[in-house]
């Protein structure tokens, strides 16, 4: 691998772990009391737990897609965002963080092991690279959300 190379990986783990600049999932996610998990403000169509359930389902799609182009993906939308408006427990709640945190992991380990440019198997020309900046874009706009709904609900402290 060149410099140039590795540069461009480091700047996309960067990316896809989130901060710098702004607050990472891991912030907005940090410390959110049970009651407020479920909420959904008026006029909202999501509550927290939502957004973090779709975060993980749509980030494990995109991590199985760019493992496997023969990944069959879940139905759009209806099987991206739970049906519930809260986790059925503190468990609940954290097993999907822990599976958010794992998939990422899985998904930088993978950066780091293939050709980022070349299409993934079964894709119609999409790479590692394009999955990558979807992860994060994706990841970073409901983070956004997620500290909004915060904000809204008066559990945010930043």
């Amino acid at each position: 691998m060149d410099d140039q190379h590795r540069i461009l990986i480091a700047e996309l783990e960067k990316l896809i772990a989130g901060g710098g600049a702004h607050a990472t999932l891991e912030d907005a996610l940090k410390e959110i009391p049970a009651k407020f998990r479920g909420v959904r403000p008026d006029n909202l169509p999501y509550s927290i737990w939502q957004l973090a359930e779709h975060i993980r389902i749509a980030q494990w799609d995109m991590l199985e897609f760019s493992k496997d182009g023969n990944h069959q993906s879940p139905k759009w939308p209806d099987d991206y965002w739970p049906k519930e408006n809260e986790p059925k427990d503190d468990a609940a709640w954290e097993k999907t963080i822990d599976q958010i945190q794992a998939d990422r992991a899985e998904f930088l380990a993978l950066l780091k092991s293939e050709d980022i440019y070349k299409p993934i198997a079964n894709g119609s020309g999409q790479n590692i690279l394009r999955e990558a900046l979807q992860v994060a874009d994706h990841n970073a706009y409901h983070t956004s959300e997620i500290i909004l709904l915060r904000r809204l609900l008066g559990i945010w402290d930043r």
